[in-house]
């Protein structure tokens, strides 16, 4: 719930899916929902009343992102993966204003060189990856964290795509998981940062083959993570907020 005008209203979370992927027949027998619906099923039932919670694509017009939509959008989870270069660059404009105004955003496995992503975390975003049948565990190190509610043990994901370090984004303001692979592998898979009043999420787990969103402890967290990247006061003004940080604009890194 946010307070607007002195009411609380439920907040408004979109779930963001590229589609692309989903079309597939091995992601379908594993997502006959789609990956969108499955996180945005699992935020209305874990979320209930305090949220309303809604679905968009890269097909529809403007990818399901035109500026009266953005403009009510308390938090946005966004996932993609191979058209990271057809999202407009307007519509990746108008996501980064809101950002700076106070949206929450979620970025959910490859969406780590999305536009939006590389355009607030100011680097290319690399990571090393190895596609396969890791198990990988998410080992939760910051257990007070309001992410982490609900979270007191590892994740152990059997089977997932490897990413592993150097992963070049800036150092997060807290690190809240650390995943380990079967091949020795390690990464930083849950980190928050803020850019102008807005809070970021980053979550690695969610390859499209595995079914990573089906498990509650992955549902939980991010259930936990739309409330707290919700927004903490009344929406400002793109000229009332803060200027962007050094380093806020894409460039890529040596």
């Amino acid at each position: 719930m946010v307070e607007e005008d002195g009411f609380r209203r439920p907040l408004r979370v979109l779930v963001w899916g590229e589609n692309k992927q989903d079309q597939e027949e091995e992601v379908r027998q594993v997502y006959p929902l789609t990956m969108h619906e499955t996180i945005a099923a699992a935020l209305r039932r874990l979320l209930g009343e305090r949220a309303r919670v809604e679905t968009a694509t890269l097909q529809e017009p403007e990818h399901g992102l035109p500026p009266a939509r953005v403009a009510e959008i308390d938090v946005l989870l966004w996932w993609g993966h191979v058209a990271h270069n057809m999202i407009a660059d307007e519509v990746v404009d108008r996501l980064q204003h809101r950002v700076q105004q106070g949206m929450g955003l979620i970025v959910l496995h490859s969406g780590h060189l999305s536009k939006i992503f590389r355009r607030l975390m100011g680097t290319n975003c690399h990571l090393r990856w190895r596609e396969g049948g890791d198990r990988e565990i998410l080992w939760p190190v910051m257990p007070d964290h309001p992410i982490l509610r609900g979270i007191s043990r590892p994740i152990v994901l059997s089977r997932h795509e490897m990413y592993g370090e150097p992963f070049n984004v800036p150092a997060p303001e807290s690190l809240l998981f650390i995943s380990n692979f079967s091949g020795g592998e390690v990464i930083r898979s849950g980190m928050c940062w803020t850019r102008g009043q807005g809070r970021i999420f980053y979550f690695s787990p969610g390859h499209e083959t595995h079914p990573v969103y089906h498990h509650p402890a992955i549902q939980r967290v991010l259930a936990n993570a739309v409330q707290w990247c919700a927004p903490r006061c009344p929406p400002v003004t793109l000229e009332e907020s803060p200027q962007c940080p050094e380093g806020w604009f894409e460039q890529d890194a040596d």
